[in-house]
């Protein structure tokens, strides 16, 4: 492995652009589940024509863009660590932090990482439980996991079984990690149309789980449209095993987006973030962007809601900056799957989309300020565009780290939302050449002083930025970090 450091690859010439055109797993894992895919997915390979990996090939030898799977970063970043894939196999996804643990979804289960030495992170345990996406979140001495992948039933020895079927489960699961050397499988909870993802909002006994999910179907029993809004689930927390779904609140009773060829019909939500202190959410909604008033959290009620049908054609993911005045919305272009980080697409597609919140109260509004996207093209072989991230806790200045699947990591400034700009990268060369392979970073947070990354074929990553700018964040210490439940660092 070679590491660059303050390179130029990748802000390619135009030219180059152009032409591209009982569960541990001690026991060996499963094959990836198959999971209900984010609009666009497909094959983890897929081909691609002679002209684009002919363009690839090109770019590597004129030193456009890194050779395959080489490390390449800015001067300010540190790649710490990278840890290969242990045994589970599947298809690395999200990432929640507890003292000095990190939790690591992956489509065969999920992984619990020590990161108490950064540098040198172990792997405490494996659970293998099929069921992708596996998204994942952690409260007090509970796990929970995302199962939006048609399964036989609700164990961790299921099979995958069609959707079409009454009997066959989607939903939420729940672990007791309090021995995090032996997690327990403890409760289960069947959503309609599944979970693929899903959000913590903490409480006092309870804790509330907003499920999102999407595409339903009238083959498919459990999963009728319309879908429009989320089921939330009550976990007791010293009750688990009564776990129960409380309710289903319409959030589009227009039925939202009907979409267009270019963009996403909203039936349902893909991703939510809650900020707790300040009673709020924001939705990413296939077709459209929303706020929504969660002081009630078993009634949650939107505030406002807005559409972007010139650039954005699937609402992924949301992160309020550190006062809650902006929303980063993501914009999954291509479903993670696509090559849209190129000259072709352009910079406001498959991009951010950062929204200021003007007013107060029900007068809320959201007001779009700008578009943020990396600007270092990347070859045609290369699945890429906005995905996971979170706020680096920095003083009086909202900087954000994001990844971008094969395009890497990149940290970002938006505190002037028209005027976003990167100030730090990591990223490797393409995993082919020759044909269009998932891979890259799937989730990058910042956590506690260290930037951890799941990469989706490669394992895990720890990296570390020295830079000014970022200087006072390593002054904010946290006990536990679920991105999608943004904690007030002030």
């Amino acid at each position: 492995m070679t590491s660059l450091h303050n390179t130029p690859v990748r802000r390619r010439r135009a030219a180059a652009a152009a032409a591209a055109a009982g569960l541990l797993a001690t026991l060996l894992a499963a094959g990836p589940a198959a999971a209900t895919p984010d609009p666009g997915d497909g094959p983890a390979v897929r081909k691609t024509g002679p002209g684009a990996a002919a363009a690839a090939r090109a770019a590597v030898e004129a030193g456009d863009i890194p050779g395959q799977d080489q490390v390449v970063h800015s001067a300010n970043i540190e790649h710490v660590a990278e840890m290969p894939k242990g045994a589970l196999k599947g298809i690395n996804t999200d990432l929640a932090f507890q003292g000095r643990y990190a939790y690591a979804g992956n489509y065969d289960g999920f992984v619990i990482w020590d990161i108490s030495r950064p540098k040198s992170p172990k792997i405490v345990s494996e659970v293998l439980c099929p069921g992708g996406q596996n998204d994942i979140s952690v409260s007090g001495d509970l796990l929970f996991l995302s199962t939006d992948s048609s399964r036989s039933d609700n164990s961790c020895n299921s099979v995958s079984q069609p959707a079409t079927e009454k009997s066959s489960w989607e939903g939420i699961k729940v672990f007791d990690i309090s021995d995090k050397t032996n997690p327990k499988y403890v409760a289960a909870v069947e959503t309609n149309c599944g979970s693929h993802t899903h959000t913590l909002v903490p409480g006092g006994r309870d804790v509330y789980l907003y499920v999102s999910s999407y595409s339903p179907n009238d083959a498919f029993p459990d999963c009728k449209p319309p879908h429009d809004g989320i089921s939330v689930v009550k976990v007791p927390r010293h009750a688990p095993e009564r776990a129960a779904v409380v309710g289903f609140p319409v959030l589009f009773p227009d039925g939202g987006n009907p979409g267009t060829p270019t963009v996403s019909k909203t039936t349902g939500c893909h991703d939510i973030t809650v900020f707790p202190s300040k009673k709020l959410a924001a939705g990413a909604c296939m077709g459209d962007g929303i706020i929504f008033d969660i002081s009630r959290p078993e009634q949650p009620r939107v505030i406002d809601r807005v559409r972007d049908d010139v650039n954005f054609a699937f609402w992924h993911s949301a992160t309020f900056s550190e006062n809650g005045s902006k929303v980063v919305f993501t914009d999954e272009l291509g479903g993670g799957v696509g090559a849209t980080c190129n000259e072709a697409t352009g910079p406001n597609r498959g991009a951010d989309g950062i929204y200021a919140i003007t007013g107060r109260g029900d007068q809320r509004r959201l007001a779009f300020r700008g578009y943020y996207k990396i600007d270092r093209y990347q070859a045609d072989t290369e699945n890429c565009v906005a995905h996971n991230g979170s706020l680096i806790p920095v003083r009086g200045r909202d900087i954000m780290v994001q990844a971008w699947y094969q395009g890497g990591i990149s940290v970002f400034d938006f505190t002037d939302p028209a005027r976003a700009h990167e100030i730090g990268w990591f990223e490797r060369g393409p995993i082919s050449t020759d044909t269009l392979s998932l891979g890259g970073s799937w989730s990058a947070y910042y956590y506690n002083g260290h930037i951890y990354s799941n990469d989706i074929a490669k394992g895990f990553d720890v990296l570390k930025i020295n830079d000014r700018r970022t200087d006072s964040a390593r002054h904010v210490r946290l006990d536990r970090l679920n991105a999608q439940t943004q904690p007030d660092y002030r």
